[in-house]
């Protein structure tokens, strides 16, 4: 009798974490929410300073996002500009 529930028991275990994992994010998105947590400078909070940026790094923090905020100015720029030199004919 044991037997058999321990065998209901871990059919119905197995079945519950499959569908956790049919629910879960797939690789790009983990991978996306990776780069977008690297850019806000998240990589550089650690054990003692969570759930902020760790003082040593906030500088660095702080020029990351200059430069993230520099590139997609310019890339904003080039973009607008691609635009009106295509519609001057």
């Amino acid at each position: 009798m044991k037997k058999i529930a321990i065998a209901a028991l871990s059919v119905v275990v197995l079945a519950a974490s499959s569908s956790a994992f049919a629910e879960g994010k797939t690789r790009a998105q983990v991978y996306q929410e990776l780069i977008e947590a690297q850019q806000n400078g998240l990589d550089y909070v650690t054990d003692a300073s969570y759930p902020d940026v760790n003082p040593v790094f906030a500088q660095q923090v702080k020029h990351n996002k200059e430069a993230l905020a520099a590139r997609a100015a310019a890339a904003s720029h080039v973009a607008s500009g691609a635009a009106t030199a295509g519609s001057v004919n």
